[in-house]
């Protein structure tokens, strides 16, 4: 089985919360690693997800849901604007 790993950097502007029990954090740049498997099908060529992961400051890293972190990220550009 194949593994691809992507990369992506996400900005938060304001302070946020992605899981209510790791608390706030800080506004900053931050890296979302993506890990995929291929998928063995003969007639189906796809990826599934299997962990996505946000780097912040000082190295800290925590698993994340895509959902929440794509639900985070917009209501900061409400806030920000």
């Amino acid at each position: 089985m194949t593994t691809r790993t992507t990369s992506k950097t996400v900005i938060f502007a304001q302070p946020f919360v992605l899981n209510e029990g790791d608390g706030e954090r800080l506004p900053g740049i931050y890296t979302v690693e993506t890990e995929e498997h291929n998928l063995d099908l003969v007639s189906v060529t796809g990826c599934r997800r299997v962990s996505m992961v946000i780097y912040g400051l000082a190295g800290e890293y925590m698993n994340v849901d895509p959902n929440v972190l794509a639900a985070a990220l917009a209501r900061d550009v409400r806030i920000d604007n």
